[in-house]
């Protein structure tokens, strides 16, 4: 890309050469000598002293004069310098050349150049190293090279899901929550089922900030929990949304929520213990809880798209009030979702009331926990919870 552009210089260069030297050598041709001009002028002296017009003692006095002008012109040209005909010319030529050459140097988009193709030559390279974690995290004018490279190939390859993605991910991590936003609802016209991409999307909505975005942003995150209930990075989100909007009542229930998920290993549990106390919640111990990976019919979704999902833990023997329940839009594939002593109906009758427990997948059309006539559901056999843990599968089909 360098050479067509030195060699574009060179041919502006050469033609101002000409432009500079061709004057002077037309001039040069066209133009009588000192030497010719003498004989011209005393050939003309001598035809108007043959002629009668002019007297021998006069023609003597205008020769001998024109002599001595002639004389006087040879002397000046041999004391200057020989050669100064090409000089003048030169200079300028390098003149010019420096003036062009700074005025490059100065705002020239040479080094905008060679990002541009380090960045499409290096594009591979980049997306290994920021999603895979192969080699070092990229530096800032890497993820910039990197998000040159995605804009490029997004011009000439046209829309691609993934690479709005990146782009989007890059300007989040540099705060330009506007064009994340931008590039991440690029990405979700071409996907809008990835869940990595609503949560992203959301998270730069966030940062925007105002109640439009935030509104945007509870939208993006419940359409992630309607199919992961118990998505650690949803329910931080739907907490921080909450959080936002000063509905604390919300932010303090997902945060308990997303406690109960966490391990305490994990960074992030400190961070929502802090967030629970500064709130003034009593932090209990996890205490019992049941996993269930839940399977869902997806033709059910398609005929029955208004209707809930009510998942609640019954005592195998005594009330059939559920020991803990909780409500979600009817989702559509594999799920999990967590039931914990902390989603008991009543405060004394909870997953710690019980040893032996019956767990209870229905869809509900009207909303409610009790059976009604079209409801479906499945239900597990009778599980011991003495180790206050368990894990079980669900299928809810036709």
């Amino acid at each position: 890309m360098m050479a067509p552009l030195l060699l574009t210089a060179l041919a502006m260069l050469l033609v101002t050469a000409l432009c500079l030297c061709w004057p002077r050598r037309a001039y040069q041709q066209y133009t009588q000598t000192p030497a010719q001009l003498f004989e011209e002028r005393l050939q003309l002296l001598a035809l108007a002293r043959d002629s009668g017009e002019l007297a021998g003692q006069d023609f003597d006095a205008a020769a001998q004069e024109l002599k001595t002008q002639f004389l006087s012109q040879q002397q000046q040209s041999q004391l200057s310098q020989p050669g100064t005909g090409w000089r003048l010319p030169l200079v300028l030529l390098l003149l010019v050349t420096l003036l062009v050459g700074g005025i490059y140097a100065v705002t020239g988009h040479y080094r905008q150049l060679d990002d541009w193709q380090q960045a499409q030559q290096q594009l591979q390279q980049f997306g290994e190293r920021a999603l895979l974690g192969q080699g070092e995290p990229l530096s800032e004018q890497e993820m910039e090279l990197f998000a040159l490279g995605l804009r490029t190939r997004l011009a000439n390859e046209g829309d691609d899901a993934v690479a709005w993605m990146l782009l989007g991910r890059i300007r989040l991590s540099q705060g330009a929550a506007e064009q994340a936003v931008a590039a991440f609802e690029r990405a979700l016209k071409l996907s809008p089922e990835r869940l990595p991409l609503l949560l992203s999307y959301a998270q730069a909505l966030i940062l925007l900030g105002d109640d439009n975005s935030l509104a945007r942003a509870g939208r993006a995150v419940a359409q992630v929990l309607t199919r992961e209930a118990s998505n650690t990075d949803a329910l931080s989100l739907m907490a921080l949304i909450a959080y936002e909007k000063g509905d604390m009542a919300e932010a303090t229930s997902a945060w308990q929520l997303l406690l109960k998920q966490l391990p305490k290993e994990d960074p992030r549990y400190a961070a929502v213990q802090q967030r629970l106390t500064e709130l003034g919640v009593d932090i209990k111990a996890p205490g019992r809880q049941i996993t269930v990976n839940l399977f869902v019919d997806p033709r059910l979704k398609q005929t029955n798209p208004d209707a809930s999902l009510f998942l609640f833990a019954r005592a195998a023997e005594g009330p059939g009030l559920p020991l803990a329940v909780q409500r979600i839009p009817l989702p559509a594939g594999q799920l999990q979702l967590v039931l914990t002593e902390q989603m008991a109906m009543q405060s004394e009758w909870t997953l710690a009331s019980a040893d032996k427990v019956q767990v209870v997948a229905r869809l509900s059309q009207s909303g409610t926990v009790e059976l009604r006539p079209g409801d479906i559901q499945a239900e597990s056999g009778v599980l011991d919870l003495t180790a206050n843990t368990l894990t079980i599968s669900l299928t809810l089909e036709p």
